[in-house]
């Protein structure tokens, strides 16, 4: 997951605060809730609702959405397989130092290799990581078509598009599965906050 830096005059430097201490601030463990699934899926949309609950249960989350983050940090990267690889690897890392200052983190990325979200919770403490399947069939996600991104790939126009032009590895053993197709936004809420209880992330609610 993390390659060697080109300079060998680089020195990791630990921080005097540590996470314990920046937990017991917060209130909440810092963890990296990893949604991967389908375009149309309903990753981003669950992950938005996510927070929104976080935060008005007083806790401190943010959503690093697919989307967003090609439109600045990963904007020099395309959609071959190595660039897809490097996506993943960026945004877990700067999840990784997210966690550290004690933020909740959701990522919204298709991710459709499952090597590249190994290598993430390989990166992550222990328990530190958890895949949550936006489980949702492809008739139904190009039904949705939100974006227009699949009659484009129907039609030739966009390569190596996950799903119908390029593979997707749905994951083995998520820490929860979502079946967004199945459910209202608020029951996928409820499951993933139920995770989060179950983890000891969060205080159970009263």
């Amino acid at each position: 997951m993390s390659e060697a830096p080109k300079s060998a005059n680089i020195f990791f430097r630990e921080s005097l605060v540590t996470r314990a201490e920046r937990e017991a601030l917060l209130r909440h463990q810092a963890v990296t809730l990893w949604f991967t699934g389908l375009s149309g899926s309903g990753k981003s949309t669950l992950a938005n609702a996510v927070e929104q609950a976080l935060v008005r249960r007083r806790a401190l989350a943010y959503v690093l959405d697919g989307d967003n983050i090609r439109l600045g940090l990963n904007a020099n990267l395309g959609f071959s397989v190595e660039d897809r690889g490097e996506n993943i690897r960026r945004v877990g890392e700067v999840s990784r130092l997210m966690n550290d200052a004690g933020v909740i983190v959701l990522t919204a990325f298709i991710s459709p290799y499952r090597g590249d979200r190994a290598r993430v919770r390989e990166r992550l403490p222990e328990g530190r990581f958890l895949e949550i399947f936006v489980d949702c069939p492809l008739e139904i996600c190009e039904r949705r078509d939100v974006k227009g991104l699949y009659r484009k790939a129907r039609a030739g126009a966009i390569a190596d598009f996950t799903g119908i032009s390029a593979p997707y590895g749905p994951p083995l053993a998520p820490e929860l599965r979502v079946a967004t197709a199945e459910l209202p936004l608020e029951a996928c809420v409820a499951q993933v906050l139920a995770l989060l209880e179950a983890r000891s992330v969060l205080p159970a609610s009263a």
